[in-house]
């Protein structure tokens, strides 16, 4: 065996499964998402993807020293000008430096074409957690049965009568609702529909969170004073008060970008003004 050819063919390889993975990774939901969901691609988990993808950047690291190593003769002649001398800043080494930088500052700065990439990458996630379902709140996969309940206001006792009656096999209330969905063949939110009737009087509950809860960029104004039964008038003067101005129909994260701010900023003035009402 030529280990010359080993070393470019782990090389290529490599390289071609390193953007396999990068597209993947480029579209697949939020975290919170994927795994309140149990997102999977080709039966591989988004943590089994991520793990995948370090590896093989790993391995195609090592090849690229191999490879440099080995062909180190040829790239050295690259760098070298008409009358043989090696430099480093040569014609060649220069362009392909001016071409990555602009790419890097291009990045930085969310110039086009470059901020059309970032931004598509964005809307495809976007689209991808509208699809597959906002979790309650982070990592509630991970909660036990009994926690879960307490902190989306169901009534434990008539939670456990609705699993059973829909045949989910449960061990106790300290079972995490990831561990209970993955036992009986469902996700995590559709384990959480089937509980969802046990609500204690949900209108009356739901309060404005003192954290922003997930998806909350992507909800309109008019929609977040719905929910938590916020008067529409007043947020829009609390925000025009800080001069911002906003329409209701627009969502959090566009007039958080319309006036060159965070979408938590916009969280924390809203937050405010319910306090103050």
């Amino acid at each position: 065996m030529n280990a010359r050819k080993i070393t470019s063919l782990t090389l290529l390889i490599s390289f071609l499964l390193l953007m396999l993975t990068s597209v993947i990774l480029y579209i697949v939901p939020h975290g919170r998402v994927a795994y309140w969901s149990d997102w999977h691609l080709w039966g591989l988990s988004k943590t089994e993807w991520t793990h995948q993808h370090l590896n093989l950047g790993v391995l195609f690291l090592i090849a690229f020293g191999f490879h440099l190593f080995y062909n180190l003769k040829p790239i050295t002649a690259y760098l070298k000008n008409r009358t043989k001398q090696l430099r480093v800043f040569t014609g060649s080494f220069n362009f392909a430096l001016a071409v990555t930088l602009i790419v890097c500052i291009g990045t930085y700065f969310m110039l086009p074409p470059l901020s059309f990439v970032i931004k598509l990458g964005d809307a495809i996630t976007e689209r991808a957690d509208i699809k597959y379902g906002e979790p309650p709140y982070g990592h509630a996969e991970l909660s036990s049965l009994k926690i879960f309940s307490t902190r989306v206001n169901l009534d434990l006792p008539k939670v456990k009568q609705l699993l059973n009656n829909a045949g989910i096999l449960i061990e106790n209330d300290k079972q995490a609702i990831g561990e209970i969905a993955r036992k009986n063949n469902l996700t995590s939110k559709e384990l959480y529909d089937i509980m969802k009737p046990a609500a204690i009087d949900r209108e009356n509950l739901i309060r404005f969170p003192d954290q922003p809860p997930p998806g909350f960029g992507r909800r309109t104004l008019v929609d977040v004073c719905a929910e938590y039964d916020l008067h529409l008038p007043h947020i829009l003067s609390a925000l025009k008060n800080r001069g911002i101005p906003a329409e209701p129909e627009n969502t959090i994260k566009e007039i958080a970008e319309q006036n060159n701010l965070e979408a938590m900023t916009i969280f924390e003035i809203v937050h405010e003004a319910v306090h103050e009402k």
